[in-house]
C-alpha cells in the first residue's frame, strides 16, 4: 500500500462493547483500503477498554493493532484524528441512548452510522437457526438448548455458535473457542458471564463455539454440524444469515421491544420468523396480549408460540421459611434492567420469609455496580467479568452470613455458582427450562423447515 493511500484513508471510529464492533470490523472494514479505523470505543462491559485489538486479528492494514478506548473519550478521539464517521455497534440500549451518541458525534464534527445486519451477515453451507431476543434476559439460552434437544431427537448433529464475549486480555487466543467439556471453561479463562452461556450447553451434551473471528468460527463449526444454532447476545441481530429466525419475547417488559435498539430489527427481518413469548407463567394476560399485538403490528405473518419458564431447585427446604439472599444473572440485572429473575421466582414460590437486601454489605466493585445501576433492587447480580469481581461477590455473600442476616443463598444464575466461589452457608441452585404451552409446536415448525435433513 503506497504512502498516498495510507494518508488519504478515511479515519473512522467503531463505537462498541467488545462484540458486534469486532464483527463489523472483521466483515466490513478490515480489508477496506479506503478507511482507517483509528479506535474502538468501549462501553457496557467493565474493564474492556485499555486493550489493543491485536494485529494478528486486525490484518495487514493495522500492523500495530487498534486501540480500544473508553467511550467517554469519544469526542477527543474524533478531534484528535480528524474522524469523519463513527459506526455504532452494540446493543440493548434505548433509542434515546443511540441518538444521544449520534448528537455527541455530530457535535464533534463526524457523521453517525448504523450498519444493517445484512451487510455483516456471514453465509453458511449449513442451515442456520438464529435465536435472538427483544432484551437481555428473555431466555435465549434456554430456548437454544430446547431447540437443540429437538434437533438431536430428530437425529441431527447440532452445533451452537454464541454471540461474542471476548473479555480476556488475550484476544488472539479467543479468535476461535470451542466448548465441549467443563475443562474448556478453564482453558479459555472464562468469566462468570461467559460460563453462564457455555456451561448449560455443555451440561446438555452440546458443543458451542464463540470467540472473535466469526468467519473462522463458522468454518470450523460447519465441519461437525448438520445444522447450526446462532445463540444471540443481548438483543443483537445474528451474525450469520438465518434460514429460520426465532425471537424470544419477554411479556414482563412489554413495550421494551419498541424502545430498545435493535429490537425492532429483530422483529422485521425479511426471513421466516417465529416469536416465542417466554415467562407466560410469571406474566399477566394483558402483558402477554400486549406483546402479541406489538408483534402483529410489525410482522403479521410470523408464528407466535407461548411458553413458560418453570423453575426447579435442588432443596426447597433450604428456602421455605428462611431469610434468603437472591443471586441473579448479572447482565440481566444490569443493562438488562430486570429486578427479578429465576432466583426471585424460586424464593417466592418456595416460601422464603424474606429476600434480604444485600446493599448494606456490598464489597469492592459490586458497590460501584449498584451506583451505575441503581434500579437493581433487592438482589445481588452475579458479576464476574474479572477475578476481583468474583472475589467481591464471594466476600459480599459471606459478609451477610457472618452478620447473621441470611439463612441461605438462592442462586438463579445459569451456572453452578458453588463451583466458582466458596460460601459459608447453604446455597440453593435454581434451574429453569423452556416449557411450551402447546407441546410439540416448535418441533412441528422445525420439521417443516428442516425435515429434509433427517431423511438424508
Amino acid at each position: 500500500m503506497c504512502a498516498w493511500t495510507q494518508f488519504h484513508r478515511e479515519p473512522i471510529i467503531i463505537i462498541g462493547a467488545a462484540g458486534r464492533d469486532f464483527h463489523n470490523f472483521n466483515t466490513v472494514f478490515r480489508d477496506d483500503d479506503t478507511v482507517r479505523v483509528v479506535a474502538f470505543t468501549a462501553a457496557q462491559i467493565p474493564g474492556i477498554d485499555g486493550r489493543i485489538y491485536p494485529p494478528q486479528l486486525a490484518g495487514g492494514f493495522y500492523p500495530n493493532g487498534i486501540s480500544i478506548v473508553s467511550e467517554e473519550e469519544l469526542e477527543d478521539l474524533i478531534r484528535k484524528h480528524g474522524v469523519q464517521r463513527c459506526i455504532f455497534a452494540y446493543s440493548d440500549v434505548t433509542h434515546g441512548h443511540v441518538m444521544q451518541l449520534a448528537e455527541r458525534v455530530n457535535a464533534a464534527g463526524a457523521s453517525f452510522q448504523l450498519l444493517p445486519p445484512q451487510q455483516t451477515w456471514l453465509h453458511s453451507s449449513r442451515p442456520v437457526i438464529s435465536i435472538c431476543a427483544m432484551r437481555t434476559g428473555c431466555g435465549k439460552s434456554q430456548t437454544s438448548r430446547y431447540i437443540a434437544a429437538i434437533l438431536r431427537h430428530m437425529g441431527l448433529a447440532v452445533v451452537a455458535i454464541r454471540h461474542p464475549m471476548p473479555y480476556d486480555d488475550d484476544l488472539v487466543s479467543q479468535a476461535v473457542q470451542r466448548f465441549a467439556r467443563a475443562e474448556d471453561l478453564a482453558r479459555y479463562r472464562c468469566t462468570i458471564e461467559e460460563m453462564e452461556e457455555y456451561e448449560p450447553h455443555i451440561a446438555a451434551g452440546g458443543v458451542i463455539y464463540s470467540g472473535v473471528d466469526y468467519a473462522a468460527i463458522l468454518a470450523q463449526a460447519e465441519q461437525e454440524a448438520h445444522i447450526i444454532i446462532w445463540d444471540g447476545g443481548n438483543n443483537d441481530t445474528p451474525f450469520i444469515q438465518p434460514d429460520l429466525h426465532i425471537v424470544v419475547m419477554d411479556p414482563l417488559r412489554a413495550g421494551d421491544e419498541q424502545r430498545y435498539y435493535p429490537s425492532g430489527q429483530q422483529m422485521r427481518l425479511d426471513v421466516p420468523t417465529v416469536f416465542v413469548i417466554n415467562k407466560c407463567d410469571s406474566a399477566r394476560l394483558e402483558q402477554i396480549l400486549a406483546i402479541e399485538q406489538s408483534i402483529r403490528r410489525v410482522n403479521p405473518e410470523a408464528k407466535i408460540v407461548r411458553a413458560d419458564s418453570p423453575v426447579t431447585v435442588d432443596n426447597s427446604n433450604l428456602i421455605r421459611g428462611k431469610r434468603v439472599l437472591v443471586v441473579e444473572d448479572g447482565p440481566t440485572c444490569t443493562h438488562g434492567g430486570m429486578n427479578t429473575g429465576a432466583g426471585t421466582v424460586a424464593a417466592n414460590h418456595f416460601g422464603a420469609t424474606k429476600i434480604v437486601d444485600p446493599r448494606p454489605y456490598l464489597k469492592g466493585e459490586l458497590a460501584t455496580t449498584f451506583v451505575r445501576y441503581p434500579d437493581i433492587g433487592c438482589l445481588l447480580p452475579a458479576m464476574g467479568y474479572s477475578e476481583q469481581q468474583v472475589q467481591d461477590l464471594a466476600a459480599t455473600i459471606n459478609a451477610m452470613f457472618e452478620a447473621g442476616v441470611i439463612d441461605a443463598v438462592v442462586s438463579g444464575t445459569p451456572i453452578d455458582l458453588g463451583r466458582v466461589i466458596e460460601v459459608n452457608g447453604p446455597l440453593v441452585r435454581v434451574t429453569y427450562n423452556l416449557g411450551e404451552r402447546l407441546p410439540g409446536t416448535l418441533e412441528a415448525i422445525l420439521r417443516g423447515h428442516f425435515g429434509a435433513l433427517v431423511s438424508k
